[in-house]
């Protein structure tokens, strides 16, 4: 496994870990187009229940929120740590303390699996953080949360550490992957990152309605995009049938940046989320989630106060402060 990561710097001199390839040395502190150099930062490592229901359980899921992201999405439901139009929040962690939050998370929460948020960008020093909690006594799931744009090559560094990936398929419109992420090639990478998630985990399986290996695929339908969500499921379904499970999403969440836009400034509508819903069902999706009630609202992005990552004791005084945890 360690010939199989290699060294973490190799990695970062010429970072291409992502599709976006863009070169930069992020071991001399160059943010990539990720927004983020060589260290890792994290913003909130805490359980977390708003996830599909095998995967939050009663328990909660650990969730581990990573800073900075590779695509950017205008849209972003988590722009203060992902860097559309704001600093990024976070704090900085070496390997093995990245480790250490895996293991208490299992250990001091009881949190039903490990949950890594976004972190494309840091797959090298997550693997390497995978293996030293894995030694040290980690045992339950981890889970591989991304938006869907990946490189496989990358993907390959955690084979045999990752038990369930969750990743996005957000357009199949190369155009409007373009519009609304500045990624024409998003439908091809998401292909090829699917592909090889596949072949890691093979079918979904679960035990005691916990999922514990295989594929979830998340669609979050954008308001007015029923069409490229309808072309969605149905790809996911002709290629995986009920191999993959799809969860079709109706929480978008307009950002106030995007109050004004005709598409993107209002939620989903109940009729646009049924249309979607019954397609699926007349595809013949059997394997899948959806979501009721008012998913839709801002109460469901976590609160980025370094939960988790720094000191209940640190908290208390950077929130008498008035202040949010920077990196």
């Amino acid at each position: 496994m360690e010939e199989q990561i290699g060294s973490v710097e190799q990695y970062m001199k010429n970072c291409r870990l992502c599709p976006r390839e863009c070169g930069a040395d992020r071991t001399r502190g160059r943010a990539g187009r990720c927004g983020v150099g060589s260290g890792i930062l994290i913003a909130r490592a805490a359980l977390h229940f708003w996830e599909e229901p095998c995967i939050s359980g009663n328990a909660g899921s650990g969730a581990v929120f990573f800073t900075g992201c590779s695509l950017g999405c205008i849209y972003c439901q988590n722009a203060p740590i992902s860097g559309v139009g704001h600093e990024m929040l976070g704090r900085e962690v070496t390997i093995t303390q990245l480790g250490d939050i895996f293991l208490r998370l299992q250990d001091k929460q009881h949190a039903s699996n490990i949950n890594l948020v976004t972190a494309s960008h840091y797959i090298p020093q997550t693997a390497a953080a995978l293996l030293y909690a894995k030694r040290k006594g980690l045992r339950i799931p981890v889970v591989y949360n991304s938006s869907g744009y990946e490189k496989a090559d990358s993907l390959r560094m955690l084979e045999g550490l990752v038990d369930v990936y969750l990743p996005d398929f957000k357009y199949i419109d190369p155009e409007l992957a373009f519009q609304y992420s500045r990624a024409r090639d998003y439908p091809d990478r998401v292909r090829e990152a699917l592909a090889e998630m596949f072949r890691q985990t093979g079918p979904v399986r679960f035990s005691d309605g916990m999922v514990t290996r295989g594929v979830i695929v998340r669609h979050l339908l954008l308001p007015g995009h029923v069409k490229d969500a309808k072309a969605i499921v149905k790809e996911l379904h002709d290629t995986y049938a009920d191999a993959v499970c799809i969860s079709l999403m109706n929480q978008y969440t307009p950002m106030e940046a995007l109050r004004n836009d005709p598409l993107l400034g209002r939620k989903v509508t109940a009729r646009e989320y049924r249309r979607l819903i019954d397609y699926a069902i007349e595809t013949g999706v059997e394997n899948g989630f959806i979501q009721e009630g008012a998913t839709a609202e801002e109460s469901f992005i976590p609160a980025w106060n370094g939960e988790g990552v720094i000191s209940s004791e640190e908290n208390e005084e950077l929130c008498r402060a008035g202040k949010s945890v920077q990196r």
